[in-house]
């Protein structure tokens, strides 16, 4: 995820000797867009599991706020056409303690996702009908949380653009699964380093109703690029989620088996 949330498919394989130089103005806008989403997937390889610790903070319309704290479990799956698995568990406060929402990401069908709820004492599967509604009560999305595969999307480049100090390339996803809660998605990510500065999101109607802005980047291993900070906010609600990192592990040793769901009421 929310790690700008990229993994390769098999859709990548015909270009994965792309690199940011390859991406020329004689490329359709289609072709230009599908490289970029590679590029950024292609820098984001062999980090084989993190483990993140952060703080989500809910705000209303009122400005009235929540605070939950709780990790990010990320495992990498090298396997053409498959997805990363994660797992999050909430550890405050008292009453999502234990809470655990576990997400084996897919290409083109539907993610596998499980929720457990210590109140109910039950796994609960996440339909695939549901995924675009509200996870945990915040502005993020069930379909939000799995990892941004890049054979989910069709992509087009629309332009380059000033954002901030920096350039950015301004690109449109186009969901291919047929029940995502989106219409598109367009992101602005950079010229250099190909890391995604802003995404915009566009309900089933085409309407914009939800802005992302990633912040406070630290590279990791002198490689991965994280943002701190992720601010999504609802501008049709007025709602607001701040998911706000204070660690970032990789390479922790976790196993493809860590990430089943048998282990989701005892995940810690």
């Amino acid at each position: 995820m929310l790690r700008a949330m990229i993994k390769l498919s098999f859709s990548l394989l015909i270009i994965s000797s792309f690199s940011s130089e390859a991406i020329t103005a004689e490329e359709s806008p289609e072709k230009k867009g599908f490289a970029i989403a590679a590029e950024v997937d292609r820098r984001d390889e062999g980090f084989q599991d993190t483990v993140a610790v952060l703080q989500m903070v809910l705000s209303n319309r009122q400005g009235r706020e929540s605070r939950r704290k709780l990790k990010i479990k990320t495992f990498e799956m090298a396997g053409v056409g498959i997805g990363d698995k994660s797992l999050v568990i909430f550890d405050s406060p008292r009453d999502v303690k234990g809470t655990a929402f576990l997400t084996h990401s897919k290409v083109l069908d539907p993610d596998d996702q499980w929720i457990y709820l210590p109140a109910l004492g039950r796994i609960k599967r996440i339909s695939s009908s549901n995924k675009s509604g509200p996870f945990m009560g915040s502005e993020f999305a069930y379909e939000d949380m799995s990892s941004r595969e890049v054979g989910k999307y069709h992509y087009k480049w629309l332009r380059d653009e000033p954002c901030g100090e920096m350039t950015c390339f301004v690109i449109e996803a186009y969901p291919q699964y047929e029940k995502s809660g989106y219409t598109k998605l367009v992101s602005w990510i950079d010229t250099v380093e190909y890391r995604t500065m802003k995404t915009e999101f566009y309900n089933r109607r085409g309407d914009l109703f939800k802005v992302l802005n990633f912040s406070d980047y630290i590279l990791y291993l002198d490689k991965y690029w994280r943002a701190g900070k992720l601010f999504m906010e609802n501008i049709v609600t007025g709602k607001k989620t701040w998911l706000i990192w204070s660690r970032f592990d990789f390479k922790t040793g976790l196993r493809e088996n860590d990430f089943s769901k048998s282990r989701l009421k005892t995940a810690k």
